[in-house]
This record gives C-alpha cells, structure tokens and sequence, in this order.
C-alpha cells in the first residue's frame, strides 16, 4: 500500500499545486484539521477547544482508524464507503447548564464534522467493522490480498 492513500482527500484533489510531496501532505494535513475544529466551539469551564484527533495506521492484515470523537454516541456517527472513499461524518450537541441563587445560565454548542480517507482499491466494504466506546471511534478495514501473478502459457499456433 503506498501513502498517497492514507492522506484524506481534498477539496482540489486534482490540482498540480505543488511538485514537493511534503507541501502537499503538510497542506491537507492543515486542512484536515482546519476543517475539523470548524463547529466545535471552546466551551466548559476550563476553556478546553474540542478538537478530536484521528490515528491511521496499517497492520499486516488492516487499517485501523481510530478517531476521539467525546461525548458521541453510535447515533451521532455515520460511516460510508463508495469508490474507496471511506467518510466519517458527525455531529456534537453540547448542553450545558448552570443554577444559581440570582440566575440559570444555559448555553447550548452543536457543531458536525466529516473526514475522508482514500482505501486502497479492492477493500471489501462488508467486512470494514466499527465501533465507538468512552469517545473513541475504532474503524477497521481488512486489507485486500495482494494481486496474484499468473504466468500464462504461450503455445505454438498450429
């Protein structure tokens, strides 16, 4: 598997904006960031930004995704395969409330989000498995098995 594919895909995919691959990685990679911070406003009382992470990496036999998406539930998170485009896409609804003697302070954040991540071709999506649990999405996608070389036989014409 090379790396191209595990870079997310941009929105100018197709541009020739850059010979220097590195640029290139760098970019989406802020993108990819940019992107996911958007809608996710700093609240809560010690001014932590909601900016969940995301972890690709490649065993022998998968992929693993794993993405900290906290306080989301399997309901708030939907994954699509077509065309080898693996898609994440959530949304966060945050509520929080506070009762005093003199007030009620209620303040209420939604944001969504949606990462894209090329599969090499030849993955079979009904055996792309997911699970989410204490706010961290596990995806895993079996490899597909390397192409066999089959040497053919060249004959004689009669």
């Amino acid at each position: 598997m090379n790396l191209k594919s595990l870079i997310p895909v941009g929105r100018d995919r197709g541009s020739t904006g850059s010979v220097n691959p590195f640029i290139s990685l760098q970019r989406e990679v802020d993108r990819l960031f940019d992107d996911f911070t958007r809608g996710f406003p700093v609240f809560g009382g010690n001014g932590a930004n909601l900016v969940p992470s995301m972890d690709v990496t490649e065993t022998d036999k998968e992929i693993e995704i794993a993405a900290e998406l906290p306080g989301l539930e399997e309901k708030d998170v939907q994954i699509n395969v077509a065309d080898n485009l693996l898609t994440i896409r959530g949304e966060k609804k945050a509520e929080k409330e506070q009762k005093d003697k003199n007030y009620r302070l209620v303040e209420r954040s939604y944001g969504s989000f949606e990462r894209t991540l090329e599969l090499p071709s030849g993955v079979n999506a009904d055996a792309i498995k997911a699970s989410i649990a204490n706010g961290v999405l596990k995806v895993t996608v079996p490899k597909p098995a390397p192409a066999q070389t089959k040497k053919i036989e060249v004959k004689a014409a009669a």
